[in-house]
């Protein structure tokens, strides 16, 4: 989370990485067999394109269909004109294949270990109440894999060098999935390990807000999705974060359809 990050603005295909702060899944269980593509291990995958970590051009703010200079307006109860689209729609999917990393097989660092990974674990369930987050075993699976890693420093706009408890990075990328070939957004989350449980939950509940779709801040602190944290700790969606996130997967996307032979 951290200081307050602006997306980016025109771009190119040539232009399609982001960065944030950290999150993650709950378990379920899964069908590696289903023909529809769904938590399949990626065969083949192309990265459409990549940018630096700050600043990522790959968004367009307010972009409701990719296009750049169509904004929504602001409305009542959401912060839908804060969010930031893709050129190829809203980086968005009905259904995501999470892969969180898992516990080391011994050692002394292995009940912090657990406390990251229940933190974790608490921040998916919030979400996965609203979409259909899905656990899977293999990384190769998914769409969103959640690493036990310190974000490395970065400069804030004062210039000088600031840690942040996690970070996104999102990828566009062209990946073959059984037989169907797929456009899908692909997010890397380093969540720090070395934080109190609560903050790994709230850090971990922003960014899986971040990897689901919502690019962008909230301008309130008890949103999940604020741009600078309040006192306390938010360990569930808001009422806007939720209207938010409605009005987001009512939007087109070119995002998980099937691309032709």
């Amino acid at each position: 989370m951290g200081q307050a990050r602006r997306h980016g603005l025109p771009l190119t295909l040539a232009t399609l990485l982001i960065h944030a702060a950290a999150s993650a899944l709950a378990a379920e269980a899964v069908d590696t067999s289903r023909p529809d593509g769904a938590c399949i291990p990626a065969t083949r995958s192309e990265t459409i394109g990549a940018s630096g970590p700050l600043s990522p051009p790959a968004l367009i703010p307010g972009a409701a269909t990719g296009a750049a200079g169509s904004s929504p307006a602001p409305a009542a109860g959401d912060y839908r004109d804060r969010i930031s689209s893709t050129p190829l729609g809203w980086p968005r999917l009905e259904r995501w294949c999470v892969w969180v990393e898992p516990l080391s097989s011994s050692g002394p660092q292995t009940l912090w270990e657990q406390r990251w990974l229940e933190a974790v674990d608490h921040a998916l369930g919030q979400w996965q109440v609203l979409l259909p987050l899905v656990r899977v075993n293999d990384p190769a699976a998914a769409q969103i894999r959640i690493l036990r890693r310190r974000p490395p420093l970065r400069q804030n706009s004062a210039g000088r060098m600031v840690a942040s408890n996690g970070r996104s990075t999102l990828e566009l990328r062209r990946v073959l999935r059984g037989d169907r070939s797929l456009l899908e957004p692909s997010v890397e989350v380093l969540l720090s390990p070395g934080q109190r449980q609560p903050a790994i939950e709230a850090a971990a509940l922003h960014e899986l807000g971040h990897a689901i779709g919502l690019w962008g801040h909230s301008d309130q602190a008890g949103d999940a999705m604020a741009a600078i944290p309040g006192a306390r700790p938010v360990l569930t969606p808001s009422e806007r974060d939720r209207a938010t996130l409605r009005w987001l997967y009512d939007q087109p996307t070119r995002f998980g359809i099937p691309l032709p032979p």
